[in-house]
């Protein structure tokens, strides 16, 4: 098992949950009972667009960093 205390990799984790929970909403299903990762994407990283474009966009940001 691997812990994660640093920061920038706790961010990174982050990023990445939010792109795979994006990912299952676009199959159709909810990941939770709060907001939707659409949603959380959209307001704290300034994307538009539908769902598919909100992934794409958001998918290229990740794997540029």
């Amino acid at each position: 098992m691997t812990i994660i205390t640093d920061p920038e990799h706790i961010k990174r984790f982050r990023e990445l949950t939010l792109l795979k929970g994006l990912k299952v909403e676009l199959a159709g299903f909810k990941v939770g009972r709060g907001r939707s990762c659409y949603s959380i994407i959209k307001k704290e990283f300034g994307l538009r667009g539908n769902r598919q474009s909100v992934y794409n966009q958001f998918s290229k940001m990740i794997n540029a960093s």
